[in-house]
């Protein structure tokens, strides 16, 4: 992964300007290999199997890397809206978006630099927050105590959290 050419715009993130080593490879690399842990999860996977085809992965997978790029570095390659396909999962539940942010945060931390696993993960505990309030509402249910799943909720192979820092 060697880096974006320079922007014509400098991309912040937070007040920090965005670190050069993220780029559309490791955009690539985190999703790819993300799907495959959600894949063959015994709690994740089949929720994923009945509702993407088998040839309609690398599909999917195109339209994460698009929304993960226009999510991180501002690009405009990601055009639809993620929250109706969750609100039509009748059994996501908090378990399901706790695994779903562990495999995430297995993943890049496994995958990219420490600043660079924590913006993904501090944006994927952002949306995990806001699709459990929305899916919620959607469902009449009262969202005012819902708690949203922390960095300090997910148990890392590096035994830190998921916060970015330590060593």
């Amino acid at each position: 992964m060697k880096g974006r050419s320079a922007p014509a715009r400098m991309v912040i993130i937070d007040g920090k300007p965005l670190p050069d080593v993220l780029d559309e490879a490791m955009i690539r690399a985190v999703v790819h290999g993300f799907y495959d842990r959600i894949r063959e999860d015994a709690l994740l996977g089949p929720v994923f199997s009945s509702r993407i085809a088998a040839d309609d992965w690398p599909r999917h997978l195109q339209r994460m890397c698009d929304f993960w790029s226009a999510t991180l570095l501002r690009t405009s390659r990601y055009q639809g809206r993620p929250l109706p396909p969750h609100l039509a999962i009748p059994e996501i539940e908090k378990r399901h978006f706790h695994r779903w942010l562990q495999l995430f945060a297995e993943t890049v931390e496994a995958t990219c630099p420490k600043d660079v696993a924590a913006l993904f993960l501090d944006r994927a505990l952002r949306i995990a927050h806001s699709f459990r309030l929305a899916i919620g509402f959607h469902r009449g249910e009262d969202t005012t105590g819902l708690c949203p799943i922390g960095h300090a909720d997910l148990a890392l192979p590096s035994g830190r959290p998921g916060n970015g820092e330590g060593a």
